[in-house]
């Protein structure tokens, strides 16, 4: 086995599933481990208003922001936001959700690892009054 490149632009952007999300949402670059690695991911780009519905991760997940405003919403806790340059560890099994302000664009590199074969499970979608702050 060797070193892998995946090049820039060489994977089509792909529109979020709407099943998953809320809004305007693409996905760049996914990537996924192979033989006993465990771990995968892609950058997401959320518009203005966009999100993600509640979900949770088996091993947990890192989100590193890399442009714009966002927010981040663990189930019961308080709305809160997120800047380019952060990093933020979700531990596992935390029920949250994640995605955009009103007003403002954001993407993140959103990192897990699988186990038995997957690294989320999605749950409901945020309302809009749960997405208010």
């Amino acid at each position: 086995m060797s070193i892998k490149i995946i090049a820039a632009g060489q994977q089509p952007s792909s529109a979020a599933p709407s099943e998953y999300f809320t809004g305007q949402v693409r996905i760049d670059s996914p990537f996924q481990g192979t033989g006993s690695a465990r771990v995968g991911g892609a950058i997401v780009t959320f518009e203005p208003g966009a999100r993600n519905a509640w979900h949770t991760h088996p091993l947990g997940q890192t989100l590193i922001v890399t442009y714009g405003r966002g927010w981040l919403q663990e189930w019961g806790g308080e709305i809160q936001e997120i800047n380019q340059g952060d990093i933020v560890w979700i531990p596992e099994g935390v029920k949250h959700w994640h995605g955009a302000t009103p007003n403002n664009a954001m993407t993140h590199i959103a990192i897990a690892e699988s186990l038995n074969g997957s690294a989320i499970e999605w749950l409901e979608k945020v309302t809009d009054e749960q997405y208010k702050k």
